[in-house]
């Protein structure tokens, strides 16, 4: 099984030190196990998790399922009567699990560690456009009259150049998912004997991640599902709208800017709608959580909702921008813009976004074990 060695004082160690503190509390009374409505015979969590992570095994919970089956209801830490609060270690194990399988290893340990690294992973993407638009003669705020009678951002910022940055990065980011979710996927295949085709399983798998269905059944943290699913519906209506709007410019030869009114764009700014609703209720949610046991936020998902805010409004802004703003304004934060979008590109398989590939990958491992 090719799983990540972690001596077990350092991995213990690592754990506490990135808030899993509390899991020293834990006298293993099973409580926490008991009142979780998403474990089952087969794969029982948070006790046995938590005591592997006392004992610094993480190589163990590398391999562990669970890990990705509880979604921090956090039912277990309301209940706790030792306060160890189960489901936020669970929360800090994923993160220290993203990072173990993360490829290439150092960019795992920058987002790992972004309440230290931040300003890299976001300052680093923006200098890098300010850069690139130096070196290709684009720096420059481009003066009327424009081609199509109104600004648009392409001529400042080509498309070309926006292609030959984003399609490779898209190429490495799907690499280093595969990378990691394929380790992830042959660690497991030792757990556990899996039936059934892979294929067979992923589209139910998908529709019960995509409809949350089993935030359903939360408790304390129940208001989360109200926040996590228009994030993850916006995300997906803005990458189709990123598609379509490929299509638009080179298939169906559209004038650029877009009209407020095209299908297209008001499906852009439906996304926006749903990713602003989304990150609100979750910012809304982490507050009310500090004053019960909702769960408790560290700075790896700190850093992942405010690049996501980041993202929404400098584009938001940028859009408007043209109508509002000075034009060299406007140029300043579309440059923002695309370096947050950058960002937020580059760490996707070892931030928050990753959580999409292990948790699918673990609930297809459960449905071909359990059936």
């Amino acid at each position: 099984m090719n799983q990540p060695f972690f001596p077990s004082n350092s991995a213990r160690q690592a754990v506490m030190e990135h808030g899993g503190e509390t899991m020293v509390r834990c006298f293993q009374c099973g409580t926490c196990s008991a009142v979780c409505d998403l474990a089952s015979e087969h794969f029982n969590f948070p006790r046995r998790q938590m005591h592997l992570a006392q004992m610094g095994m993480l190589e163990e919970l590398a391999s562990d399922p669970s890990i990705w089956l509880c979604h921090q209801c956090n039912d277990c830490s309301a209940r706790c009567p030792q306060e160890a609060h189960p489901g936020d270690v669970l929360q800090v194990i994923r993160a220290k699990m993203i990072e173990s399988f993360s490829a290439p290893q150092f960019m795992g340990r920058m987002v790992a560690n972004v309440g230290r690294t931040w300003p890299l992973l976001i300052g680093i993407p923006i200098l890098f456009f300010v850069v690139l638009l130096g070196l290709t003669g684009n720096l420059r705020v481009p003066a009327a009259p424009f081609p199509h009678g109104e600004f648009a951002y392409e001529l400042f910022v080509p498309h070309r150049l926006i292609y030959a940055v984003f399609f490779p990065v898209a190429a490495f980011v799907m690499w280093a998912l595969w990378s990691g979710g394929k380790r992830y996927w042959d660690g497991l295949e030792g757990a556990d004997r899996r039936r059934g085709s892979w294929l067979g399983n992923l589209w139910p798998v998908l529709e019960e991640i995509l409809l949350h269905r089993r935030f359903a059944k939360c408790g304390a943290a129940a208001p989360r599902r109200q926040g996590h699913l228009p994030l993850v519906l916006g995300f997906i209506g803005a990458a189709a709208t990123s598609g379509l709007l490929i299509v638009a410019i080179y298939i169906m030869h559209a004038t650029m800017p877009l009209s407020l009114l095209h299908p297209f764009k008001l499906l852009g700014n439906l996304s926006a709608i749903l990713l602003v609703a989304g990150v609100l209720l979750l910012i809304l949610f982490r507050r009310q959580a500090k004053a019960d046991d909702g769960g408790a936020s560290t700075a790896f998902d700190t850093y992942f909702l405010t690049l996501v805010a980041l993202v929404i409004f400098t584009g938001v802004v940028t859009e408007a921008g043209r109508f509002v703003l000075p034009l060299g304004l406007s140029c300043g934060l579309y440059v923002i813009h695309l370096g947050v979008v950058l960002s937020l590109f580059l760490t996707c398989p070892y931030s928050k976004f990753a959580h999409f590939i292990y948790r699918t990958l673990a609930m297809m491992h459960e449905r071909m074990v359990v059936g």
